[in-house]
């Protein structure tokens, strides 16, 4: 299933009129045809059937057929992952956690990160193409940077993890895991959290949290983290 992406679509809709850009790629790249069937959702969880009823480059146009609603995920994950050095290591960050399930990405910036800002509109096109290529029907929220700091004080439902390096009592990631709990996950840059961050987590009521034996790159960390979380939601 190819599946197309479209914000104003929902449950009322009885024709849809795509872009420019999105009517050439369907009638000159794909060449679809008055007749043909696309899937096209919201990311709100909604598949819509839909045929095209004028096949024109420049307003390719569509009628609802029919839609249907994917199950509401058991759980919220979100993972508050600071900015690699490299940015196509957090992309392939983000791109491997919206095919695997996550709700929600917050770039923390943190004492020891080397990259401070990030390129919002490049990271959300990012989640959009791996939405769409996954055939998910939930497009994650990925929020602006904020400072370690601020993350911290804000008020985040469910169990609150941070895994770290440093030889400390750590808990397993699976041990405190419960059922469709909602999790927020912190993940740091390459020289790790500073201890000052780390007792800062733990006086807000985050669980220090190992994710293995050996030493993983910052997006190696978060995919590992939504990985396990969705894993073990899905067998209990």
């Amino acid at each position: 299933m190819q599946l197309f992406y479209n914000t104003t679509i929902n449950e009322i809709t009885e024709n849809l009129i795509f872009d420019r850009e999105e009517s050439k790629h369907i009638i000159k790249v794909l060449r679809k045809k008055d007749g043909d069937i696309l899937f096209v959702t919201n990311g709100l969880g909604f598949l819509f059937t839909t045929e095209i009823i004028l096949a024109s480059d420049s307003k390719c146009t569509v009628k609802i057929v029919s839609f249907e609603k994917a199950p509401t995920p058991k759980l919220h994950l979100h993972l508050a992952v600071a900015p690699t050095k490299m940015n196509d290591r957090y992309e392939w960050f983000l791109e491997k956690a919206t095919e695997i399930g996550i709700q929600e990405i917050t770039p923390i910036i943190c004492d020891r990160s080397e990259r401070k800002v990030i390129n919002q509109e490049r990271f959300d096109k990012i989640i959009l193409s791996a939405l769409k290529q996954s055939n998910e029907l939930y497009l994650p929220k990925l929020n602006p940077a904020i400072s370690f700091k601020e993350f911290i004080l804000k008020k985040n439902e469910g169990l609150q993890l941070i895994a770290h390096c440093e030889e400390t009592d750590k808990k397993t990631l699976k041990s405190v895991l419960e059922p469709n709990q909602n999790v927020t996950v912190l993940i740091g840059p390459e020289g790790d959290f500073s201890d000052k961050e780390i007792a800062m987590a733990k006086a807000n009521k985050y669980i220090p949290v190992s994710l293995g034996g050996t030493r993983l790159r910052t997006e190696t960390a978060a995919v590992v983290a939504c990985h396990s979380v969705v894993f073990f939601n899905e067998e209990n």
